[in-house]
C-alpha cells in the first residue's frame, strides 16, 4: 500500500538536513537506508537545500539507479547576491546529480519583501524558463505574511511551519488564501523541532516557562488514548490546503516510525484545544538567541 492510495491526505516528503549533520548522523549508508525505506513507501519526495551541500552531494551519491524521487532545493540567501544564488542553484542540480529538480524555493520570504525581491524572482523564473526546476516558490515564516506575498508573485509552491502545536497558519486563514490561489501548499516543522516530544526537563532554558502547557497538552492527548507522533502527523496530512507534508529523519529506523504511524487513523481530538500560543515557543530560531 502506497501513501499515495490514502485518500484525502497530503503527501509525505523527507527533509534532509540532518544529513549535513558531523559524520551525517550515521553517514551515507544511513542515508541509503533512509532512501531504500522511503522509495517502497511512496515517500519520493525530497527537501533539500543549497545551504546544506555537504547533504546535497551526500544525496548525489547515495540515490538509487533508476531513481524515483522527486527533488525540492532551496536557494542561498539573497545577501550572497543574486548571480551567486543562481550559481549555487545550478551547483545543487550538479551536487544531487540531477539534470532538473521539481522545485526550487527561495530559502527566506525575506528576501522577497525586499526592494530586489522582483530581481530575485525574475531570476528564479528565468531558471524555471530554462526546464532546470518545474516549479518556483518559496519557503516562509508565520511573520512574513505569506499570502500577500503569493498575491504578488504567483508561486507554484509555498513552504511553510504549521503544526499540532503552531496552528498560527491555519487559524488566520493563511493557509485557506493559498490554497484558494492554487497554490501547491507544503508544511514543514510538523514536530516543531521535537518539542512535543521532550520532557520537561529537557526542555531549553529559554522553554521552561512553555512547559507547564506542553505537559497538559501531552496529558491530553494521553487521556484521549492518542500517540503524539500520530497525532502530530495527523494534524498535518489531514490538513485539505496541504499538498505535501516534510518530515525530517536521521535514520531508517525512524523513518519506519513516522511512515507507520501516517497509516493509523486520524485520532478524534479538540486540535484547537492542542496548540501553543507562546511566539517563543513557536520560533526555533529564538530557542538559542534566547537561551542566554
Amino acid at each position: 500500500m502506497s501513501l499515495h492510495s490514502v485518500p484525502n491526505r497530503a503527501r509525505l516528503g523527507l527533509g534532509t538536513a540532518q544529513f549535513a549533520e558531523p559524520r551525517g548522523r550515521g553517514g551515507e549508508a544511513e542515508i541509503r537506508a533512509i532512501l531504500d525505506t522511503a522509495a517502497p513507501a511512496g515517500v519520493t519526495l525530497v527537501d533539500t537545500s543549497a545551504a546544506y551541500g555537504d547533504a546535497e552531494r551526500a544525496l548525489g551519491r547515495s540515490w538509487p539507479f533508476p531513481s524515483p524521487f522527486s527533488v525540492i532545493t532551496r536557494s542561498v540567501r539573497l545577501s550572497e547576491g543574486l548571480d551567486r544564488l543562481e550559481h549555487r542553484a545550478r551547483r545543487s542540480l550538479e551536487r544531487l546529480g540531477i539534470a532538473r529538480a521539481e522545485g526550487l524555493l527561495v530559502q527566506s520570504a525575506e528576501d522577497l519583501h525586499g526592494p530586489d525581491g522582483p530581481a530575485l524572482w525574475a531570476r528564479l523564473e528565468r531558471l524555471k524558463g530554462e526546464g532546470l526546476f518545474q516549479k518556483i516558490g518559496f519557503s516562509a515564516h508565520a511573520e512574513d505574511d505569506p499570502a500577500t506575498l503569493a498575491r504578488r508573485y504567483n508561486p507554484d509552491v509555498v513552504q511553510v511551519p504549521v503544526s499540532m502545536l503552531d496552528q498560527r497558519l491555519v487559524a488566520d486563514g493563511t493557509l485557506d488564501k493559498l490554497a484558494a490561489q492554487g497554490v501547491e501548499v507544503h508544511l514543514r516543522s510538523v514536530f516543531l523541532k521535537g518539542l512535543l516530544f521532550m520532557d520537561r526537563e529537557a526542555l531549553p532554558a529559554c522553554l521552561t516557562h512553555a512547559g507547564p502547557r506542553l505537559s497538559r497538552i501531552r496529558r491530553m492527548l494521553a487521556e484521549s488514548g492518542a500517540d503524539p507522533l500520530q497525532a502530530a502527523l495527523s494534524f498535518a496530512m489531514d490538513r485539505p490546503e496541504a499538498s505535501a507534508v516534510i518530515v525530517g529523519v536521521a535514520s531508517a529506523a525512524e523513518l519506519r516510525a513516522v511512515i507507520a504511524a501516517s497509516y493509523q487513523p486520524a485520532p478524534r481530538l479538540d486540535w484547537a484545544a492542542l496548540s501553543l500560543e507562546d511566539r517563543t515557543a513557536l520560533d526555533p530560531r529564538q530557542w538559542v538567541s534566547t537561551a542566554a
